[in-house]
């Protein structure tokens, strides 16, 4: 062989190596969906500390190379990097990290001074299993199904968690759906919202929350440990790390510990679970039919989350006091998209009296979904796994 082959046939092997060579339409379809879901991030603030590390993961996870050369750098290849960061997510090592840093900066003040809002985020959950009964009845097996279905909660380390259990293959497509429709509460809730209520109900204004003590902030985490997880047990992993979080914030001993659970260690969590979720989702793996039943399924059921939220409280209305009633607008609250759900229903509350103020009341049913849907996934891998 002269040098001209030699150099040819090193150039011919370079070339089939490279992305271009290796490259579908599916892998253009692919970096197109994570370069939109970046635009919507930076140009709209559509939850930006989830959709940039989701998009930017796309754009890894979706250049394409040979994946016979042995190369192990694709996140499924055993043993690539990507793929051991991979393992916090495909194992549900991350989603119980990011509970504990969950429960850390969250206040659940409103929730104990009216312990009844718990009722109207355990309705928001008729969505995940209202949206199970119909992924059945469309041919997906039960495990495929519960693990869908989740995605009404609105909260994407749950839905990663119980994917992870029940149907690890959909994990990419069910985390990117939920993911999703949590950065768009803001463009899908209002119109449900106003459908569904009327203007004098919109203009109901809730009594001042009662002032509650320290030591019913400490006992809280406590008591609802043991009620939750004695009654669901398979929602420890998540229930545990919430309330854990939640200890360490308000039992004043543990400010340290709170502060690098709820900033450093819940933000190096999110980066690589954000990340890798995104990576996950390779053409091969995520463009299938399957993928378009999981995003209509998951919108469908977050639609029927938030409406439950809603529609419950003004049944509930009908057995309250005058002066007890609630706002039904705190009903869409319900899901577990923490606070911004509480932040959509003061939003929609103050476009038709600018002087009420419900984003307090609402924190109530919006911390009570972040139990509630855990709870559910506890349920459904009960049942299921």
């Amino acid at each position: 062989m002269d040098f001209s082959e030699f150099i040819l046939g090193n150039i011919a092997q370079f070339w089939h190596l490279t992305g271009l060579y290796n490259a579908s339409w599916q892998n253009l379809v692919m970096i197109a969906i994570g370069i939109f879901f970046i635009w919507l991030a930076i140009k709209k603030n559509f939850e930006p500390m989830l959709l940039v590390p989701i998009g930017f993961g796309m754009l890894i996870g979706n250049i394409p190379f040979d994946t016979n050369a042995g190369l192990e750098i694709g996140i499924y290849e055993e043993g690539s990097v990507l793929n051991i960061l991979y393992g916090g997510v495909s194992a549900g090592w991350y989603p119980p990290l990011i509970f504990l840093g969950i429960g850390a900066m969250t206040d659940f003040t409103a929730l104990i001074a009216n312990p009844k809002l718990m009722l109207v985020g355990a309705s928001a959950q008729f969505g995940i299993f209202g949206a199970y009964m119909v992924a059945l009845l469309l041919g997906f097996a039960p495990d495929q199904a519960g693990a869908t279905a989740i995605i009404g909660g609105a909260d994407g380390p749950t839905a990663i968690f119980l994917s992870s259990k029940l149907a690890p293959n959909l994990m990419g497509a069910i985390a990117v759906s939920a993911y999703s429709y949590m950065a768009l509460v803001p463009v899908i809730q209002p119109p449900i919202m106003r459908l569904l209520t009327t203007k004098k109900e919109r203009l109901i204004r809730m009594k001042p929350a009662r002032q509650v003590s320290q030591n019913e902030k400490i006992i809280f985490p406590i008591v609802g440990l043991l009620l939750t997880c004695f009654v669901v047990p398979t929602a420890l992993p998540l229930l545990g790390m919430l309330f854990f979080g939640n200890l360490l914030r308000e039992c004043g001993v543990t400010n340290r510990l709170a502060k690098t659970a709820s900033n450093a260690l819940t933000d190096i969590v999110t980066i690589l679970l954000g990340m890798t979720v995104g990576a996950s989702t390779q053409a091969s793996q995520f463009l299938t039919a399957e993928t378009v039943g999981i995003f209509a399924l998951g919108f469908m059921a977050f639609i029927i989350a938030s409406a439950s939220g809603v529609l419950f409280v003004k049944l509930f209305n009908l057995v309250l006091p005058h002066d007890k009633k609630l706002n039904p607008l705190i009903g869409n609250a319900g899901v577990s998209a923490v606070p911004m759900s509480a932040r959509i229903s003061n939003n929609v509350g103050l476009e038709y009296d600018p002087s009420n103020y419900l984003l307090m009341h609402a924190m109530g049913p919006n911390v009570a979904g972040v139990i509630g849907s855990a709870v559910a996934a506890g349920v459904l891998l009960g049942f299921l796994a």
